[in-house]
């Protein structure tokens, strides 16, 4: 098989900060402006006048979708062109944008497809750009280029909550999503006219439609089941027909890809362990957003703070998990080993998360606690960020790698689309119980949303011990073995 990059790769065009500026804005788009929704929620349940477990489901769909199509856009990008793909994904996250924006109220149709779309836009854009920081610079400018694309995406999460929250509370939760579609169209202002970047394969690998397709009805029924469960009834028609469309699509998916000459997830790179366990826990670990929906829910519903408020309990989250990325890599030097740096991250956000759940505390009390909380979890992720992918790209072949890391980014995703869907799931259905129960379960002068909140945090707790399980039964304990 003879590979080689189209003719202006040849010409080793390198790339500028005019290039990068454009890619960290299309990041952006996805990391800041689409999540913001997490801290806009309420506000935007009681304008669009839609029902809790919908707009539930509009938040955490964005992410499924950019977790089932992202490995499929990464080969478009490869064989399209990256620059054409980045291209696609900024006018699809104008047009989720300008959808959501432009909701009429009583209908969630415009909320879905546009946060849908956003989803999409987020699988053209990440594996793209990266593609293309990757092919445009080299030794230590890529270094500098990555560490800028790490930034919009983590700080562009961190942030989320605060943007949100400002908006929100001055001119409203629309002009967020005008703001996006701005920011859009300057990012594509910006990588216009930089030369195409693609991979020219001589045995073109074919696209891998029916197993994607098969993946995309298991998730996405498994989605409706977990978001509508407790609404209409765990053994109701709609969810007994639905658990089954979602086992019958995951079995043909794991049929069909393990005999796929070309698949969208090769099974074969579990055989390593190192590979296994960072993949493992970076599915759980990003499934902790979920943490964030519900403690902004807490504290707006039921201690009544406005949307920039909470948004200003997560302030140190942004501040922390931006000056640890740096710490996690260079403990990784140190300790010569991701195993060590990982277990800590993991641990790290494990106290944060339990820091979350004391929610019978009285409001300044919980906020205060809340807000060093989050800055644990910000710590422990930004610990854990820069060795967890290390481990996952360096345990394999050069030769696999673009698989590897196709399936790393889908797993995040997909964790993060699955945390946020459960804990509001459980938060939606305990809310409802009677109040008494409540009240014995948690204890004296604590009501429905104390509770529905309690448990959907230590919801998050668990799969955060099960991302550290999985790095201290899967993670070898030196660099000679993760490396093999």
């Amino acid at each position: 098989m003879s590979r080689c990059s189209d003719p202006v790769s040849i010409l080793e065009y390198k790339g500028d900060d005019k290039l990068i500026a454009g890619i960290v804005l299309s990041v952006v788009t996805f990391w800041l402006f689409a999540q913001t929704t997490f801290n806009v929620l309420a506000s935007m349940r009681t304008e669009l006048r839609i029902g809790n477990s919908v707009s539930d489901i509009a938040v955490s769909v964005t992410a499924l979708f950019t977790g089932a199509f992202i490995v499929v856009a990464g080969g478009l990008a490869d064989r399209f062109g990256r620059v054409k793909v980045t291209t696609v994904g900024l006018a699809l996250s104008a047009i989720g944008s300008l959808l959501i924006a432009m909701s009429p109220c009583g209908t969630a149709v415009f909320l879905m497809a546009g946060r849908m779309i956003q989803g999409l836009s987020a699988a053209c854009i990440m594996p793209a750009t990266l593609s293309l920081m990757n092919a445009y610079y080299d030794g230590e400018e890529r270094q500098r280029a990555l560490s800028f694309w790490s930034i919009g995406s983590w700080g562009g999460s961190g942030l989320c909550a605060l943007l949100a929250g400002a908006v929100d509370s001055t001119i409203g939760w629309r002009w967020i999503f005008w703001m996006s579609t701005l920011v859009a169209v300057v990012s594509w202002t910006l990588i216009r006219g930089t030369p195409e970047s693609k991979v020219v394969d001589v045995n073109r690998r074919p696209i891998d439609w029916t197993g994607t397709w098969a993946f995309v009805i298991a998730m996405v029924a498994l989605h409706l089941v977990v978001a509508k469960g407790a609404e209409v009834g765990w053994l109701s028609t709609f969810i007994v027909t639905t658990t089954v469309i979602s086992g019958l699509a995951a079995t043909v998916f794991v049929l069909f890809e393990r005999r796929a000459s070309y698949p969208v997830v090769d099974f074969s790179l579990f055989g390593n362990s190192a590979y296994t366990a960072s993949t493992l826990s970076n599915f759980f670990l990003n499934g902790v957003a979920g943490a964030l929906l519900i403690a902004l829910l807490l504290v707006q519903s039921a201690f009544g703070l406005s949307s920039l408020q909470s948004g200003l309990m997560t302030a140190g989250y942004l501040v922390a998990i931006l000056v640890m990325i740096r710490v996690g890599e260079k403990l990784q030097q140190r300790w010569g080993c991701p195993r060590r740096p990982m277990v800590l991250g993991c641990a790290t956000t494990v106290v944060g998360l339990i820091l979350l759940t004391v929610t019978s505390l009285p409001v300044s009390q919980y906020v205060t606690v809340a807000f060093f909380g989050f800055t644990l979890i910000g710590a422990g992720l930004g610990i854990y960020a820069t060795p967890s992918t290390d481990a996952a790209l360096s345990s394999v072949a050069e030769s696999r790698s673009g698989a590897a890391s196709g399936i790393y980014k889908m797993a995040s995703s997909l964790g993060t689309a699955l945390g946020v869907a459960t804990s509001a799931a459980i938060f939606e259905a305990l809310a409802n119980v009677d109040g008494q129960s409540a009240q014995a379960l948690v204890g004296p002068g604590n009501d429905e949303l104390r509770l529905a909140a309690a448990a959907a945090l230590w919801f998050n707790v668990a799969i955060a011990l099960l991302a550290l399980a999985a790095v201290v039964f899967g993670m070898p304990r030196c660099a000679a073995a993760v490396h093999s």
